[in-house]
């Protein structure tokens, strides 16, 4: 064989958002586009705001020398002091330019983050369903993810992450709005896991770590506000990433910041500047770092996502699907009409040519995630078959 046995089997077991988007692409070129409905990944078509076309347009026209060249591993400085300020005023904390790590989108900033933190045989808890790349990402650095059950709305339940902590317990592992519920952890549930972390890190030579994956903050609905989890727990790591609050995923722009009110907030900085720098990223794209700025922080329309959620969900809900409604992000996470979340999900594309993905490739079976970041006319187009696929399994 000529590739290692290890990556051999996360081959076989790769992400179903991916298996599921190459089908889908397949599937389009051999029945034409406009006939296929497809909610498979999570990559907006939306365009990013005009500032920062405007912002990329002002670089082109007056560059500043030197622009492209190496700089410091975590950033550049001007960059850094854009976010901490930013962070200043969500979180009333003392950021500085000295907490923020400038990474290769959110999936480099948790590489580097597990990388620092994590020793051979380390266990990083994750509240399940989730984002599977998580799991590869804590085998990168030597460690096992390790799944703790949400309660029935999908919410976090501390005691069941309680039970999963070990002594090898290195961090817990968040990530809301989540994907693939859209369902936001409301404070009072984090304020609980962040009691529970400060209990369980007495005596411990190393805190347990909570990681934050971000990268939907800004994608909040029904007027919610982020929590700011750096008010609540120390030893709290953010990463997070422009590509879903700008739409520009394929830029892959992103930070981690380290909560000042940190103790060892310089080692652990210390300990990320050199993970960026080892693990091959060497810097966040110096042209992405040089826009940020400009954009002066401008996010996505918000109120159209929120239409196209509850143009879906009432949809789904009047069909007879069991949908707990996202309160973020841009997918939904209905239970599907039969056990088998694979065959019902083959059975939207291959009869009804509507593409979403079996909520096992998430770690929950008996479901399927539907990402809503695609044109209104798209939805509208694949409500009959969704309504089609309930009437064949009994739901209406």
């Amino acid at each position: 064989m000529p590739i290692s046995d290890r990556l051999h089997q996360m081959l076989e077991a790769s992400s179903w958002v991916r298996r599921m988007f190459e089908e889908a692409a397949e599937l389009k070129k051999r029945q034409g586009g406009d006939g296929v409905c497809d909610f498979t990944l999570g990559n907006p078509v939306d365009e990013p705001p005009p500032s920062f076309k405007e912002g990329l347009k002002k670089l082109a026209l007056d560059p500043k020398r030197g622009m492209h060249r190496y700089m410091p591993n975590h950033g550049f400085p001007e960059t850094r002091a854009f976010v901490a300020q930013r962070l200043r005023e969500e979180t009333g904390l003392p950021f500085t330019e000295d907490h923020i790590v400038m990474t290769v989108g959110a999936a480099g900033g948790l590489n580097i983050v597990l990388k620092a933190i994590l020793d051979p045989g380390d266990e990083v808890i994750a509240p399940t369903p989730h984002f599977v790349e998580f799991g590869y990402y804590a085998e990168n650095h030597g460690g096992r993810l390790i799944l703790a059950e949400t309660k029935e709305d999908f919410s976090l339940d501390p005691e069941a992450i309680d039970r999963r902590i070990t002594d090898r317990t290195k961090a817990v592992l968040v990530n809301s709005p989540n994907n693939p519920t859209g369902v936001v952890y409301p404070r009072g549930q984090l304020a609980e896991l962040a009691e529970l972390l400060k209990e369980r890190s007495k005596g411990r030579r190393k805190p347990i770590y909570l990681i934050t994956d971000d990268t939907y903050k800004v994608l909040l609905y029904d007027g919610l506000k982020p929590v700011n989890t750096f008010g609540l727990y120390g030893p709290t790591i953010s990463v997070c990433s422009y590509s879903k609050s700008l739409h520009i995923p394929g830029e892959r722009i992103g930070y981690v910041a380290v909560n000042p009110s940190f103790e060892e907030a310089e080692l652990l900085m210390d300990a990320l500047i050199l993970a960026n720098r080892v693990l091959g990223f060497v810097n966040a794209p110096a042209l992405m770092q040089r826009v940020i700025p400009l954009v002066a922080g401008a996010t996505v329309d918000v109120a159209d996502y929120a239409r196209r959620r509850d143009t879906f969900y009432r949809a789904l809900v009047d069909f007879g699907y069991q949908v707990v409604k996202p309160q973020g992000a841009f997918y939904l996470f209905p239970k599907t009409p039969i056990d088998d979340d694979v065959a019902f999900v083959a059975d939207l594309q291959n009869n009804y040519r509507v593409l979403t993905v079996p909520g096992r490739g998430f770690g929950k079976k008996g479901h399927f995630r539907i990402s809503y970041c695609v044109e209104m006319e798209v939805i509208e187009r694949s409500l009959e078959s969704f309504q089609q696929a309930a009437k064949k399994y009994g739901l209406c």
